[in-house]
């Protein structure tokens, strides 16, 4: 029997980069997303895997939803061995001028749904007497841009409670690990650019960022979904509770321009 995954935000950006990763190496799939469209067009783009590949349209905010959908795919096949969380909303502001619905609406997307996913599948994680979590955080938990005050605290929270979750399931063989990327290119981040500038053109925008990452480009879904696959497999079966920068060098930059 092939591995089960469930991938949340699955259908577009790098949940459908970790889908597809996933897929090519023998995984069921089951894309977990809101967007029902979005859903629809990506097992339509991935119908040659057959039917290794379904989706389920779901808000990963709400408690009984993602009980209700965790347990009709943990039911299914008897098992659930990936969880992969990719699932996100950007949001901008500072302290001062971020509402509290939107500091909630933030961590609801972007941390309550990890917390749900682990709290529903862990129990069919353990009957497949092990498994692995990879949770979407990014290097914003590390440094971040002005105004985003909720969005950078969300991403900081990720690496906390993937370490939790790594140690108090650590005995029972399931794995959490956190994926720290920089730019990748995604509808998320072209949304981004297209409010940052209405008199420059998306594609400007996105190469002028691309090229602040020292090897000269943003990541690809498919560069994130190549080290997801890995935390997944047995090859990283010694591999718990670490955060993974995946940045092109944009980390290792310090702002100051030296004279020649």
């Amino acid at each position: 029997m092939s591995k089960i995954a469930i991938v949340t935000g699955g259908a577009k950006g790098i949940g459908y980069g970790s889908t597809k990763r996933l897929l090519d190496d023998g995984a069921t799939v089951v894309m977990f997303d809101l967007d029902e469209a979005g859903l629809t067009k990506a097992q339509s783009e991935l119908a040659s895997y057959g039917a290794r590949i379904s989706g389920m349209k779901v808000d990963i905010s709400s408690d009984s939803q993602v009980k209700s959908a965790i347990e009709t795919v943990g039911n299914k096949y008897g098992q659930i061995d990936y969880v992969v969380n990719c699932a996100g909303i950007q949001t901008y502001g500072t302290a001062v001028d971020t509402s509290e619905e939107t500091w909630d609406k933030t961590f609801d997307v972007n941390v309550k749904s990890m917390y749900l996913t682990a709290k529903y599948a862990i129990p069919f994680m353990r009957k497949a007497k092990g498994g692995s979590i990879v949770n979407i955080s990014s290097v914003q938990s590390l440094a971040n841009q002005k105004g985003v005050v909720a969005y950078a605290a969300s991403k900081g929270a990720i690496n906390s409670l993937t370490r939790a979750i790594a140690i108090d399931h650590a005995a029972e063989q399931i794995r959490c690990n956190a994926i720290l990327p920089a730019s990748v290119d995604t509808p998320m981040l072209r949304a981004s650019a297209r409010a940052f500038s209405s008199t420059r053109s998306e594609e400007d925008i996105l190469k002028e960022w691309g090229s602040s990452h020292p090897i000269g480009r943003m990541a690809s879904i498919h560069d994130i979904g190549e080290l997801v696959g890995f935390l997944c497999s047995d090859k990283a079966s010694f591999i718990t509770g670490s955060s993974y920068v995946i940045d092109g060098g944009l980390m290792t930059q310090v702002p100051v321009i030296l004279p020649d």
